[in-house]
């Protein structure tokens, strides 16, 4: 695993955004952790954040791009500041973008986006927290598309939780892909975080002992079934 990935995962766990113990989900589900991006807070959680972004993104997709599109509403600041650490990181300007949720009606900037245009030939990354369902893809690509003649290259999410999709047949970053017809990737997968952690001391405790490693693995495996026996 590449350095800054296992710098990422650390830093997930020591910004209290990547939780471990047992959780409720909004779907009734019991989960062995939990990941809240919204706890990323201050100007160094944010700088760092964008570097991580920025970096999976040269490595899995290269600089053939022109835009960050970031999906209200956390994806407006990721959008932002992986624009800025892209263009300290590797010397490219790239456009950033996001949607409002409601359209603005007044003013210079008034339209449906924040940040810069969509034209006709942009070369888009799309980049969110993580995908549970597909849902805020649903409400956003026909958005991107129907703004200009763009070319979606793919998805960044932060991590890969390995859940469900909302049709309840596939992993939600497959989904998303299958449906869209564009590469869906995670800076960590959550079997990344589990390999990295497992007995290793972060922050002067160990945060994934066996207890732990199992119940995540039974949280994935009862996913897994769920999929076969749709």
């Amino acid at each position: 695993m590449e350095a800054y990935k296992q710098e990422f995962i650390e830093f997930m766990v020591e910004s209290n955004v990547l939780k471990f113990g047992e959780f409720t989900l909004k779907s009734g589900r019991k989960s062995p952790f939990f990941m809240n991006a919204g706890a990323y807070v201050t100007g160094s959680q944010l700088k760092r954040l964008g570097e991580y972004y920025a970096k999976a993104i040269h490595d899995t997709y290269g600089d053939d791009f022109d835009v960050l599109f970031g999906p209200a509403y956390k994806g407006i600041p990721l959008s932002v500041v992986t624009a800025i650490a892209y263009s300290e990181l590797y010397g490219k300007e790239v456009r950033y973008c996001s949607d409002r949720k409601e359209e603005k009606d007044h003013g210079a900037d008034k339209g449906k986006f924040l940040g810069s245009s969509l034209q006709d030939g942009d070369r888009v990354i799309m980049i969110e927290d993580v995908t549970t369902s597909g849902k805020s893809m649903e409400e956003t690509v026909p958005k991107v598309k129907g703004a200009a003649n763009v070319e979606i290259v793919g998805l960044m999410v932060s991590l890969d939780r390995m859940e469900v999709g909302k049709g309840g047949v596939k992993c939600a970053l497959d989904e998303v892909k299958d449906l869209y017809g564009f590469e869906t990737k995670a800076i960590v997968t959550m079997k990344e975080v589990v390999e990295h952690l497992y007995n290793r001391e972060c922050q002067g405790k160990i945060v994934i002992d066996d207890t732990l490693k199992a119940a995540i693995k039974v949280s994935i495996v009862l996913l897994l079934i769920r999929l076969l026996i749709q």
